[in-house]
């Protein structure tokens, strides 16, 4: 679980670049600690299945209202906030300043520059050619929703969290270009709806639309999720659940819920956290935080835990209590030691970094590695955490030993992992070590050098020989595509129906009419090469 926790993390912590730094991070704190909490103690089973969706209203269910019969919001205030979202509006959306600057700068640097953009789907390059009648629709940019601001808008699950719709569809990770025939032909589609109306398009372009896609479905998923389960709101409705189950809880749903107000606890004590925070007083905090969880929730669940559970479980809390608050107060301590062993290990892996798949800068590569190896740290870190749990009173208790010790566990993994992530990415520490390594000569510069050249020379060629350039560069990418396609046939009848496709795509005729093979009966009819 933790090695899941970490990769999530790692591939879906991208704070919008309008949302302030530190806000951001206690949000995906936040999440982390609640997604571990909900899947460690059932509790994720337990919101679906006393009533038909559960008692408390989750993004999944509500998602299900209208397609299921059953399922109805839990929270009447859900379901007037959904009632009163309102019709789609394409104005309101498209008019947003993040839209509209999206668009103006790319057509101002055109302009001034020449620079061109990239089609996110086709690949190919696009131009500004306004709106005039004549301009060629296949190579002029447009800007395009890659989930459709409609699906944004209608989405229940993203007015169940509150997040506004307008800023979700405008954000950088949702806005991509793409000409201006295929971004008329979408229309309101969603993309995996668009794919599947449209076989004939070609498979490199479904491949780059559904990677797009992903991404922006995957940062998307993450900011209402982090938004609706961190909330007051969803807190309050998962408390008022639990006073109704009573002594009909199960003992791990019961632990469950006494974590759950440790979690609001420490929530809390992220809250009034200084802005900005060294590593060492943030984990302090969190100890703090975890210390007074304990004793909150020894008060409020009292009664709770004596029916649900057994005896002995009181005692291992308090036992519990304490390894938590030690674990964080000693890694405080040492977080520089933390921090200057990651470097240690970043310049033993810089040996083997011989590829760079994304073109980045010698710096950027070893930020990279760094956070790789950061993410290794946390997750043994955590792992640590787990056995210590496990020899301690109440990690010998069936069942609910492994709970809470899968849950900690993770939570330690967790919360490192958001840290040092966020450490990499913005300790001035970091920031000027990564700038002295950019200067630092590598081979990727000749190689960047000798690109440049490449294309410079083509340029020049196409010029002298009056050929139009980006004409001439669209040609060759068809014919690279067309290569590719035809290197992996398999069989001779495939190979037959993409070669008269791809003549009549590069404008091309059949040296022969109608059916082959009649054709070939005709002795005395020529083939005909045009």
């Amino acid at each position: 679980m933790m090695q899941t926790i970490t990769k999530q993390i790692s591939n879906n912590y991208a704070p919008s670049p309008e949302e302030p730094v530190m806000e951001s991070l206690m949000s995906e704190y936040k999440r982390v600690i609640f997604e571990s909490l909900l899947t460690s103690f059932g509790l994720d089973s337990f919101l679906v299945t006393d009533r038909h969706g559960g008692d408390v209203d989750t993004i999944h269910n509500v998602r299900k209202i209208g397609k299921d019969p059953e399922m109805t919001y839990k929270n009447v205030l859900n379901e007037k906030a959904y009632t009163s979202n309102g019709k789609y509006d394409t104005k309101e959306y498209h008019s947003d300043e993040g839209f509209s600057s999206f668009k103006s700068e790319a057509r101002k640097a055109y302009r001034e520059t020449g620079q061109t953009v990239k089609d996110a789907y086709t690949g190919k390059e696009l131009h500004f050619l306004g709106k005039g009648k004549g301009a060629n629709s296949k190579i002029s940019a447009e800007a395009d929703h890659v989930i459709a601001a409609k699906a944004i808008h209608e989405d229940r699950g993203r007015v169940l969290s509150g997040v506004s719709g307008v800023d979700l569809a405008n954000s950088e990770d949702n806005l991509r270009f793409t000409n201006k025939s295929l971004n008329a032909s979408m229309g309101a589609d969603e993309i995996p709806d668009y794919i599947a109306k449209h076989p004939e398009l070609d498979p490199q372009t479904k491949s780059n639309m559904m990677n797009e896609y992903n991404q922006a479905k995957s940062v998307y998923e993450s900011r209402i999720t982090r938004a609706y389960y961190t909330s007051p709101r969803f807190a309050k409705d998962l408390g008022v659940a639990a006073g109704k189950l009573g002594v009909r809880m199960g003992a791990r749903q019961a632990l469950g819920f006494f974590f759950a107000e440790v979690t609001f606890t420490v929530m809390e004590e992220f809250d009034r956290l200084p802005r900005p925070f060294e590593l060492g007083t943030f984990l302090k905090s969190l100890g703090t935080g975890i210390k007074n969880g304990f004793s909150r929730a020894l008060k409020k669940y009292k009664e709770l835990l004596s029916h649900a559970c057994e005896g002995a479980v009181s005692g291992a809390l308090s036992s519990l209590s304490t390894t938590l608050c030690n674990i964080f107060f000693t890694t405080a301590k040492n977080a520089v030691k933390i921090v200057r062993q990651t470097y240690v290990s970043l310049v033993q892996a810089a040996k083997v970094l011989f590829l760079n798949p994304d073109n980045l800068p010698f710096g950027e590569r070893m930020r990279a590695t760094a956070k790789i190896l950061a993410v290794g740290v946390s997750v043994v870190l955590g792992t640590m955490v787990s056995e210590l749990i496990e020899q301690s009173p109440i990690g010998k208790i069936p069942v609910l030993g492994d709970a809470v010790q899968t849950f900690c566990g993770a939570l330690v993994s967790g919360l490192l992992t958001c840290t040092l992530l966020h450490y990499m990415d913005n300790s001035e520490t970091v920031g000027r070590l990564v700038s002295s390594l950019n200067h630092i000569y590598t081979i990727d510069a000749e190689v960047a050098y000798f690109r440049q050249v490449a294309e410079q020379f083509e340029r020049y060629a196409a010029e002298l020989e009056q050929i139009d350039y980006e004409k001439f560069r669209t040609e060759v990418d068809t014919f690279n595509m067309i290569g590719q396609q035809l290197d992996n046939i398999q069989d001779e009848k495939q190979l037959n129906v993409l070669l008269k496709k791809y003549i009549t795509l590069i404008g091309g005729a059949l040296p022969w009419q109608g059916d082959f093979n009649a054709f070939m009966q005709q002795k005395d009819t020529p083939l005909a090469f045009a």
